[in-house]
């Protein structure tokens, strides 16, 4: 088995010098720190500046953790928080609804799973935490198109792809469709990115009412749209907006 890589291991030593810093540091001083010769510092720091993960401070030519790592941290402690708050909540979805619980949030252009509970009862199933969905063939996704402007700037300006014969791969269509979605405070996918399934999602807020991520259920087109009409089950709507509105509660959305 191949070692490790020594350039990321410094790389990362650096970087974690930086973070227990209270201010910037120069090439020196972390040289100093980490036992390395000027020269390998200071090449390690331009790759790590010209990724963004630090930054240089123009009169002083020092160092510091740069926009781009701090992102990355923040998106991490996001999602977990998320996560963890949405836990409880959704277990109890899924033991109201009788189906399997999705949350989701943006993730380069898709949409990430990163809490997922299974269907209750005794069917094999397969766990989906870190799938990545399209934006608008599902539930989750066309919560975050319609309320999120960053997520709406990832669709493609032509036809959007195909899955099955009811996904909308027309840009109008799919605009009307996201302005029911925010006229209801709901959205559904029927068959529109898997034969024979559906789903139902609701967005979830944190402070402030932005939208931070979705919550939906997903399962059968029998169960979750039983009418003749096939629309889904009023019933279910409720359950998992319901949830949203909880989670949402939790995460300080307060009222929206």
């Amino acid at each position: 088995m191949p070692g490790p890589v020594q350039s990321i291991e410094r790389a990362a030593a650096i970087l974690r010098l930086l973070a227990r810093g209270s201010g910037r540091l120069g090439v020196g001083e972390i040289a100093a720190s980490l036992g390395l010769a000027k020269g390998t510092t200071h090449g390690i720091l331009r790759t790590l500046q010209g990724v963004g993960f630090v930054e240089q401070d123009k009169s002083s030519g020092k160092y510091q953790l740069g926009a781009t790592l701090l992102h990355l941290g923040t998106s991490y402690l996001d999602v977990n928080e998320l996560r963890s708050r949405a836990i409880n909540w959704a277990d109890a979805l899924a033991a109201r609804s009788g189906e399997a619980v999705w949350i989701g949030t943006l993730l380069d252009g898709k949409v990430l799973i990163v809490h997922h509970v299974f269907r209750p009862d005794d069917s094999l199933q397969s766990l989906d935490v870190g799938a990545l969905l399209p934006l608008h063939a599902t539930a989750l996704g066309k919560v975050l198109l319609a309320f999120d402007t960053q997520a709406a700037a990832c669709l493609p300006d032509t036809g959007l792809e195909p899955l099955t014969r009811r996904t909308l791969v027309s840009p109008a269509a799919l605009k009307r469709e996201l302005t029911k979605v925010r006229e209801r405070g709901f959205a559904d996918d029927i068959e529109e990115a898997t034969l024979g399934q559906a789903s139902i999602a609701a967005p979830i807020r944190g402070y402030g009412g932005l939208v931070v991520g979705a919550i939906s259920i997903a399962g059968s087109v029998d169960r979750l749209c039983p009418s003749s009409a096939g629309r889904p089950d009023p019933a279910l709507v409720d359950f998992v907006q319901n949830a949203a509105q909880m989670i949402s509660r939790d995460l300080g959305a307060g009222r929206w």
